[in-house]
């Protein structure tokens, strides 16, 4: 069977300059961001996915969170355009990486802007965050570019957080994890929800790889709950990335 491919990004030494929308900033142990990133490299890897690291982008403080650049489906991929100004430049290399995967690859234009951060699809049903980084017109050019290709796409509003991901992740086929403060579940008739933990609202981003979820060791209490309901963890500590306000989905773009 053919691998998946994971494409991830090295931690940029100015990490700790990173942007910052919803939390306060804190030291970031650039060592220890570095050694988690390894380690969650390593659990992509165990989990049956290809490694492929886009080029470093050392002055870029962001460039760990490759999920930002893209949105990668089946038929073709979208290269972003990063509601924050100092990202822009972060998508070019991801561009570049995903000529070799995808043969239709379009692009969001002004005066849209898009986080990847914000795109949650399951099949052909794709939810977009409106957030500070993502805007209505970017919604409206996804429409544009994907409902040829049968997919549905609809804007989803945001209360308190960065990203849709942040927000909401599918944990299993039918079976999302969700902070209802964020987001409201109603949106998403379709799935059965798991709250994540009142102290721990900031549990809801999950990576489902296959049949696992990648899940961070900072929020012991949603990880008990989604145990319980029969979902199998790969805990990793991502410590550092949390505090530039990132998350295990952040630091991948899965193809």
């Amino acid at each position: 069977m053919k691998k998946s491919i994971a494409i991830t990004r090295a931690v940029s030494p100015r990490m700790a300059s990173c942007e910052l929308t919803h939390v306060e900033r804190q030291p970031i142990n650039i060592a220890l961001a570095e050694k988690q990133h390894e380690e969650y490299q390593d659990a992509l890897r165990r989990l049956g996915c290809e490694v492929i690291h886009a080029p470093e982008l050392p002055f870029f403080p962001d460039a760990i969170f490759v999920e930002d650049c893209a949105v990668v489906l089946d038929e073709l991929a979208i290269i972003t355009r990063p509601g924050a100004e100092s990202r822009r430049e972060e998508v070019f290399s991801m561009a570049e990486v995903l000529e070799a995967y995808r043969e239709k690859i379009y692009y969001i234009e002004a005066p849209g802007i898009l986080d990847g951060g914000d795109v949650l699809c399951i099949g052909k049903q794709v939810w977009v965050g409106l957030s500070g980084r993502t805007n209505e017109e970017a919604v409206r050019q996804m429409q544009y570019i994907l409902t040829p290709y049968g997919y549905e796409v609809q804007g989803v509003p945001l209360t308190d957080c960065l990203h849709l991901k942040s927000a909401v992740t599918q944990v299993a086929d039918d079976l999302l994890l969700l902070n209802p403060d964020w987001v409201d579940a109603d949106l998403f008739p379709d799935f059965d929800i798991l709250e994540t933990h009142p102290d721990e609202p900031g549990a809801a981003n999950a990576l489902l790889v296959g049949e696992t979820v990648i899940y961070p060791t900072e929020f012991p209490e949603t990880a008990l709950a989604l145990t319980m309901e029969g979902i199998e963890l790969f805990l990793v500590d991502n410590s550092e990335v949390i505090k530039a306000e990132g998350g295990v989905t952040c630091c991948s773009v899965l193809v």
